[in-house]
């Protein structure tokens, strides 16, 4: 506990699944480490963006300790290239855009606040918090492992990243597992664009700042976390402390859901305990129209209960609902899932189209099993809540989660493609890897270890646990740099 209040400001990028990790944050500083905590949530100018500031609203609208300020919504599309719009550049880009708001609501404030914290898309606001005489923080809302990659990339020679991208080898991370060329990020694909280049810019500022906060715990990652942090490895790189402070996670609390929400909390009520695989790709996950049946096929082939979360397909961009919640165009189910689906499975499964409340559907004792994107606030969430998973990984680090998952902690099957079938999942492995989970001996014993880590989980945040000490930790620094702050200001005046 911090014997003076501190006045942090959280900026959470665009996307639900930014947004959620901040708030957890926030709220952990505010209940647990008494900080004052003003977060605001960048938005973006889409044909959906009243849609999206509702869904951010139902979020927060409970949190009565955290000062909320919603950005007004951007426009950057003239600044992309419409044949190849990145997804990171119009996150990095919206941010940039946000600052001038961001930075006249933050001086006018009557508490001025002395800590920013930003997630790897907002290091645009350095320079602000320098001016502002903040202390600058970054929250990596993701596991040990890829914070090292991004630690690690400033060291990164040349001729390994052309190895990697070139003849495949793996790129070899200090303190880690390397990084499989299948699991590879985006710009390592072709690490010699502009792109790539910002992104080393990016990780060259991140490890000049003042700490780094993981959302992970040294029990779930005991090689990476100590990679991250020891001086004779990974730490001796970074100017400040790293933080393992997870897991940050939703707890599945009470929502003011509408009708959909409690006819799916209705339907589980009446299903068997760790029956249902709930399968979702998170907020911006979509897949090809043939992927869609495959998996529909799939599901039916495996005789399981199940939730679904269904969005229209798109073809060639696994993360084009990223910025459209909503993401209708007028189609119905019935037109994009293959004939009779709907009737065939009404007995044991609910489509439901485009969201659904995963905290509680997970936690709901009826949820046996989950297919997911492995996108992290996912994977943590089905952690926090003892559930098993097969990762079907889509875009951004979420090959390298998938690989954790299924290899490393042993909670979780592949569900994996294949050049004979067209570059899908086909329907019979997506029945193999469901029953692997839900009813064979493999899904037994990956269900007994991912519970073994929830409970590992809930130690980590507890008094004196690994995470809650870390954040302690983080807090007194805050506290130290604000002293000095106050003292230099002192001696000038």
């Amino acid at each position: 506990m911090v014997s003076q209040k501190i006045h942090s400001v959280l900026l959470a990028s665009p996307g639900i699944g930014h947004l959620i990790p901040t708030i957890e944050l926030g709220k952990r500083l505010t209940t647990h480490h008494n900080f004052d905590v003003t977060i605001f949530v960048v938005t973006t100018a889409t044909s959906d963006s009243d849609k999206t500031k509702s869904h951010i609203l139902q979020q927060i609208s409970n949190l009565n300790s955290l000062d909320i300020i919603v950005t007004p919504p951007v426009d950057v599309s003239d600044k992309l290239d419409p044949n190849n719009p990145s997804l990171g550049l119009q996150i990095v880009l919206t941010m940039i855009e946000s600052l001038p708001f961001i930075r006249s609501e933050i001086q006018s404030m009557k508490n001025p606040p002395s800590v920013l914290i930003v997630d790897i898309f907002g290091t645009a606001a350095f320079p602000m918090a320098r001016e502002l005489h903040m202390s600058s923080y970054v929250f990596f809302a993701t596991n040990a492992w890829f914070t090292a990659v991004n630690i690690n990339l400033p060291f990164i020679t040349d001729e390994a990243f052309s190895r990697h991208a070139k003849n495949h080898e793996p790129l070899s991370i200090l303190g880690c597992e390397p990084v499989r060329f299948e699991d590879t990020l985006e710009t390592f694909v072709a690490p010699w664009g502009p792109i790539h280049k910002r992104y080393v810019e990016v990780t060259r500022e991140i490890i000049a700042i003042d700490g780094i906060l993981v959302n992970t715990w040294h029990d779930l990652e005991p090689g990476a976390t100590k990679a991250v942090i020891e001086n004779g490895v990974l730490g001796r790189f970074v100017k400040g402390p790293v933080y393992p402070i997870g897991p940050l996670v939703r707890t599945g609390e009470p929502e003011k859901g509408g009708d959909s929400e409690n006819l799916i909390l209705s339907w589980l009520d009446q299903q068997p305990a760790e029956s249902v695989i709930y399968l979702s790709f998170g907020s911006g996950g979509t897949m090809s129209k043939g992927q869609m049946r495959e998996l529909a096929y799939g599901l039916e082939l495996s005789q399981q209960r199940f939730i679904w979360v269904v969005r229209r397909p798109t073809e060639d961009n696994a993360s084009a609902t990223f910025f459209n919640i909503a993401g209708a165009d007028g189609t119905i189910m019935v037109d994009y899932l293959p004939k009779g689906f709907l009737n065939r499975t009404k007995d044991v499964g609910l489509c439901v189209p485009m969201w659904a409340p995963q905290a509680e559907i997970l936690k709901h004792p009826s949820t046996g099993g989950f297919l997911t994107h492995c996108g992290w606030n996912s994977v943590l969430e089905s952690i926090h809540n003892g559930v098993p998973m097969v990762a079907w990984p889509l875009y951004a680090e979420q090959k390298m989660n998938a690989t954790m998952l299924s290899e490393e902690l042993g909670v979780a099957v592949k569900a994996t493609k294949t050049v004979a079938e067209g570059g899908v999942v086909c329907r019979e492995k997506i029945a193999e890897v469901i029953r692997k989970v839900m009813v064979d001996d493999e899904g037994v014993a990956m269900r007994v270890k991912v519970k073994e880590y929830k409970v590992s989980g809930e130690k980590a945040l507890s008094v004196f646990g690994s995470s809650h000490e870390s954040l302690c930790k983080m807090a007194k620094d805050c506290e130290l740099h604000l002293h000095h702050g106050s003292e230099a200001k002192g001696r000038g005046a």
